[in-house]
């Protein structure tokens, strides 16, 4: 089989020649509560093969063997979980029955896969008859969140284009799409009581081309937002594909974008923050918030429009990369440190962040933000986005926080994918396909109690040198493929156990799925031509990444 992510359990049915069909005349017949997934495949499989799947009972889908069924099992659910799901293909049709709905529509995506790539088409093609072998397939998921971060701020993904994203994330059974909307190239969501927000932080008057050392500059504009009906729209789409889509207003670093359009929140007395625009480089900015209390009631104002479009549990704040020089300079930021009792700046930080950890849960909402949210203590509530390796990971897991483990080192997908010339604008460390699927969530060193505080994984995709769609499919695949196996299958925990040989096999079947749906991915030989950025400098760094 080349099912990508791999279930935990196939069965197949050497000894029996039955297949199941879909025609014209097959049904797809599905429980109470199941309709929703039922639309989805109906639309789907229509789409590619041009028949009609009517709808029927699940009672009159037991009398044929012509249909396709969609049913709940209170056992799965209780011995497995409501992502769990188990799929029956024999002479009696074919049967999804699942813990709940998000396992419903796990077993219908992978019937898509069983289907073969044309499955994935938007129309039906000439071809071999929708046949498939008999048999069982078990499966449930390692873990509970499977994400990946999606950088609109510092290249703007227009929507169109995060809906294509949301539909390939689902394809490979991820289930969260970390969104981070503002940095200091940019602010991408619509505030109604801040209006300059996106009438001058949504657009930058030029760009770096890669990365500074090469000194080029692009003079377009670039810019976009979406507005709060853009954004219900995305969470509307996302959660119809079991997706949850977690926010993330960075604080109180990276923050030019804000500070441009509204001046007062920045350290107006260290700092000419009226001449201020939207940031037009990549890096560690030194321009970050002020800590006065007119700043917090301004960023408790955003969080309440945020609170209004996004209803996800998780809302994440940034909290990393704030040098902390202006506030050591600024008599205002010092006068609060001695105000408030702290040690220094490093608790100044931490002072802020536990404010709108408090904020938040008064609003039966949880705070998740870096690992650099660690230094100066950790908000009581807050769970941890481990990226500086795995040490705030283990440290935050230990400390008894929820953590999502996403280092740099395995998960950070702008970094290049192989070494040479030929990358385009080659970033950090080769990453490749194999150290992606050799990716360990859980650090050995963690006992029982502090493995179980591991939410799950999470695979970023920075945009500084992304600057549309065509890139972002670049970068992200074929690796997500392995990232998402990772982070369902049922792997060895110890990496070199792995058979990554037999994920390659698998690859090979799932281009063609990948080339059907339209993905610009790298081919294993390499970049195509116009892949290529000859010319535009990266940071190549020499050797293997660090894993502390």
């Amino acid at each position: 089989m080349d099912l990508i992510p791999a279930p935990n359990r196939v069965d197949e049915w050497e000894h029996h020649e039955w297949t199941f069909e879909l025609k014209p005349t097959t049904r797809i017949g599905a429980d109470q509560g199941a309709q929703g997934v039922a639309r989805w495949l109906r639309s789907e499989l229509a789409a590619a093969t041009g028949f009609t799947f009517d709808a029927c009972s699940v009672e009159q889908a037991s009398r044929s063997a012509d249909t396709v069924t969609l049913t709940f099992d209170e056992q799965l659910r209780a011995e497995r979980g409501r992502e769990a799901y188990r799929i029956t293909i024999d002479v009696y049709g074919a049967r999804l029955t699942a813990g709940g709905r998000p396992g419903l529509f796990y077993a219908a995506q992978t019937l898509r896969q069983l289907l073969g790539p044309r499955a994935f088409r938007k129309a039906p093609l000439p071809g071999e008859p929708w046949k498939i072998q008999s048999i069982t397939i078990e499966d449930s998921p390692r873990f509970g969140w499977r994400g990946v971060l999606l950088d609109v701020s510092r290249h703007f993904l227009p929507k169109s284009d995060v809906l294509r994203f949301i539909d390939l994330m689902a394809a490979h059974k991820l289930n969260v799409l970390h969104l981070h909307l503002t940095d200091d190239q940019g602010w991408r969501i619509e505030i109604e009581r801040y209006p300059r927000l996106t009438e001058v932080g949504s657009w930058r008057g030029r760009s770096m081309v890669g990365y500074r050392a090469g000194g080029r500059r692009d003079d377009r504009p670039h810019g976009g937002y979406y507005t709060k009906d853009d954004l219900r729209e995305i969470v509307a789409y996302a959660q119809r594909r079991h997706i949850t889509v977690v926010p993330e207003i960075d604080l109180p670093g990276h923050s030019q974008a804000a500070i441009a359009a509204y001046p007062e929140l920045g350290n107006t007395d260290v700092v000419d923050t009226a001449a201020l625009t939207v940031w037009t480089d990549w890096g560690i900015n030194p321009n970050v918030l002020n800590v006065s209390e007119s700043t917090l009631r301004f960023f408790e104002g955003v969080l309440e429009e945020v609170l209004e479009v996004f209803p996800s549990e998780f809302v994440h704040l940034g909290g990393d990369e704030c040098p902390k020089e202006q506030w050591k300079a600024s008599p205002a930021a010092q006068a609060r440190i001695k105000e408030l009792g702290l040690a220094d700046e490093e608790e100044l930080q931490s002072w802020f962040i536990r404010h709108f950890d408090r904020w938040l849960a008064e609003r039966g909402r949880r705070l998740i933000g870096w690992d650099e949210i660690l230094e100066g203590g950790l908000a009581p509530g807050a769970a941890v986005s481990s990226w500086r390796g795995y040490a705030g990971g283990v440290a935050a897991a230990r400390a008894g926080h929820d953590v999502v483990m996403c280092p740099e080192q395995y998960v950070y997908l702008d970094y290049r994918q192989a070494p040479g010339e030929d990358e385009p604008i080659p970033v950090a460390y080769v990453r490749t396909l194999e150290d992606v699927y050799r990716f360990e969530p859980v650090p050995a060193e963690l006992d029982a109690e502090a493995a179980a505080h591991v939410l799950g994984a999470q695979a970023n995709l920075w945009t500084e040198f992304m600057d549309d769609a065509r890139d972002v499919d670049y970068r992200a695949f074929p690796r997500l493929a392995a990232f998402a196996e990772v982070a369902w299958s049922a792997l060895p925990t110890d990496p070199a156990a792995r058979d990554f040989a037999d994920f390659e096999r698998r690859m090979l079947g799932h281009y063609a799925r990948l080339d059907a749906l339209g993905v610009e991915y790298r081919r294993p030989e390499g970049p195509r031509p116009w892949q290529r950025r000859p010319g535009v400098a990266g940071r190549p760094l020499e050797g293997r990444p660090p894993t502390a």
